[in-house]
């Protein structure tokens, strides 16, 4: 469908530039409205990941083109936002990382280069592995998702057109149906931004279940610059009602460990406090409320 072209713009080239940003507006309100049906979907393969990944399974994202870009950007942002390691990331994008720069688009044709990806990253139990594409067909992201699953990964298909391979291989399929573009075959325009927002939606859960956000704060946050620093500092606040001065000296303490430092703020010493949250499997409430109940 997402190839299909449409009469209502078969003259969009001779449209005024307003009428075109318009038409533009509406069809990406139309792509977010697109994912309600798919949001108990969403919801399931989040806490079904986060059981998997634990503490030591992967994210591998995979996908060709505009969808495997926009797993790359996603991906990216969870290390600085989430704190979530590097080496439990990995990025499969057809054509290599080159591509998400310089355009690759004969490498989607290779189903077995999506096999071969797989078995390279030595993808296994503890490994999620999300596929994406518009079309739900494309060969590469197909050829991964059937080998992922059968070396025993969790797989997510993200695709927007129903009744393709990508849903029926995929254990957690997940579908944003948003029917033909504005320039047919443009999938970075409807399909793009469905693929954006469930992967942010999906992601977010997925961090949140493993702890990883404490009442909506980026507690696992990197602080890697001033800005970040600031707000590291008044997460410690808020968190503990300690004054700034506390809040930055146990940020420092804590050598920018945004949950060691609130510990370290509320008067426990680095070496328990990281104890603690070793024992709280690094949950930031669960730690608390240990401190909470050996206090009483």
């Amino acid at each position: 469908m997402t190839e299909n072209v449409s009469q209502r713009f078969s003259d969009f080239d001779q449209w005024s530039t307003q009428c075109m940003i318009e038409a533009m507006y509406e069809g990406q309100l139309a792509a977010i409205a697109a994912i309600k049906s798919a949001v108990a979907e969403i919801a399931a393969a989040a806490d079904e990941a986060a059981q998997r990944l634990g503490d030591k399974g992967r994210l591998i994202y995979v996908g060709a083109g505009t969808s495997g870009r926009l797993g790359v950007q996603d991906g990216a942002e969870l290390g600085p936002t989430f704190g979530w390691p590097l080496d439990r990331m990995v990025f499969c994008i057809a054509g290599g990382l080159e591509a998400i720069t310089i355009s690759a688009e004969g490498a989607e044709d290779s189903f077995d280069q999506g096999v071969e990806e797989m078995q390279k990253a030595k993808v296994g139990r503890n490994d999620v592995v999300i596929g994406i594409a518009a079309s739900g067909k494309t060969p590469y992201t197909l050829g991964a998702i059937l080998e992922a699953r059968s070396l025993g990964a969790m797989t997510i298909g993200i695709t927007n057109n129903p009744d393709t391979p990508l849903l029926t291989e995929s254990e957690y399929p997940i579908l944003a149906e948003t029917g033909s573009e504005l320039i047919a075959g443009s999938t970075r325009m409807k399909a793009g931004t469905t693929q954006k927002a469930i992967l942010n939606m999906l992601s977010t859960a997925i961090m949140s279940r493993l702890g990883r956000i404490y009442k909506g704060l980026m507690v696992d946050m990197i602080v890697s610059n001033k800005k970040l620093e600031a707000r590291a500092v008044s997460m410690i606040r808020n968190i503990t009602g300690c004054a700034e001065e506390t809040a930055h000296a146990s940020l420092k303490e804590a050598n920018k460990n945004i949950k060691t430092a609130v510990l370290i703020s509320l008067g426990e010493s680095p070496e328990n406090s990281k104890s603690i949250l070793k024992k709280a499997g690094g949950n930031l409430r669960q730690a608390l409320t240990m401190l909470t109940s050996r206090g009483e």
